[in-house]
């Protein structure tokens, strides 16, 4: 019985969790959850954003399931994703995309997966502010290290999984530097795995080419802010946040999450979706080797998605979050 940490999280989090973990107690998956909570809620309540409770239940688990977390407004509250990122160095952001029938989109055959890195670039939070000229200065700090690390697991990702080829997106027409250490890094992952394909796109004309033709894309590798937009922009292409998983992986620990919002003004009205959750619960069962219980959710999600009226709202139905969840089990 593998144990999870379960974190609910903020506005709809607690909703689509219990409807998860009613999922997975309907399929008899062999987990349970040690709950602990970060964000508003838990820093009104215990003034701290991410007890320490929460980190060690992490460190003995190594793995997560996290529902979406609300970091409060103001200055110098750093988020919370990204806090738990770099403590853990869960360098690897990991967002599939794919169409799905029953989900009504404007494009077809879309089928691929983002790999972005999740701990430096301009998220590193290296920043300063010059108040008397005004100026102020965020470094896009990349590392040789971080670039090899997050392009070899894209190609490692590739092969355990059939996949054919893989993009790398860059701006190293522009970013002579900084742009060209993940070109380069993904030419040295590619002699490690020479039956993968490789091509670049420069991260202006990927985004083009993405609502164009998505379906020429495989598996594609990225910096961090260059991976978050083009993770937002895929989902997009695929029904939108609400339906896509998300993952942050390291080498001896991962946390799945929804990458949706909080969504406070809909929370404890049922309203909520929680496929993205439960997507993202699914890649954690493929992750802990428990893929015939993963195939059966997902079987059973699917065939849910293609009646529209045992949807939740935002797909075109009429079900509550638990009436969704309780339609599911009915297909397992």
């Amino acid at each position: 019985m593998k144990v999870i940490t379960l974190i609910p999280g903020d506005g709809i989090g607690p909703e689509i969790t219990e409807a998860v973990k009613k999922i997975f107690a309907a399929a008899n998956v062999p987990v349970t959850w040690e709950e602990e909570n970060a964000g508003q809620t838990t820093f009104e309540s215990k003034g701290e954003l991410i007890p320490q409770s929460l980190i060690d239940s992490l460190e003995k688990t190594r793995v997560g399931l996290k529902g979406p977390i609300t970091t409060p407004v103001g200055k110098g509250f750093k988020s919370i994703n990204v806090q738990l990122r770099q403590k853990f160095d869960l360098y690897q952001n990991v967002r599939p995309a794919c169409t799905t029938p029953g989900i009504t989109t404007k494009f077809e055959g879309v089928d691929l997966v983002l790999f972005r890195e999740n701990t430096e670039g301009l998220y590193s939070g290296l920043e300063t502010y010059d108040a008397r000229l005004g100026i102020a200065d965020s470094i896009n700090r990349i590392t040789v290290k971080g670039c090899e690390k997050i392009t070899r697991a894209a190609f490692a990702y590739a092969r355990k999984h059939g996949r054919k080829k893989v993009t790398v997106v860059h701006k190293a027409n522009i970013l002579k530097m900084a742009g060209t250490l993940i070109l380069e890094a993904g030419k040295k992952a590619q002699q490690e795995f020479p039956e993968i394909e490789m091509d670049d796109k420069i991260i202006d004309n990927m985004c083009m080419q993405l609502v164009a033709k998505p379906e020429q894309f495989d598996v594609v590798v990225t910096s961090n802010l260059f991976g978050d937009i083009l993770s937002d922009l895929c989902a997009g292409l695929v029904g939108g946040l609400g339906v896509v998983a998300g993952a942050n992986i390291g080498d001896d620990m991962a946390i799945f999450e929804a990458v949706h919002g909080s969504a406070p003004d809909i929370a404890g009205k049922g309203l909520a979706n929680p496929t993205a959750l439960l997507r993202s619960a699914i890649m954690m069962l493929h992750h802990i080797e428990l893929h015939d219980h993963a195939s059966k959710i997902t079987n059973a999600l699917n065939k849910t998605l293609l009646n529209k009226e045992q949807c939740t709202g935002d797909l075109g139905g009429k079900a509550k979050t638990m009436e969704f969840a309780d339609y599911i089990i009915g297909n397992l």
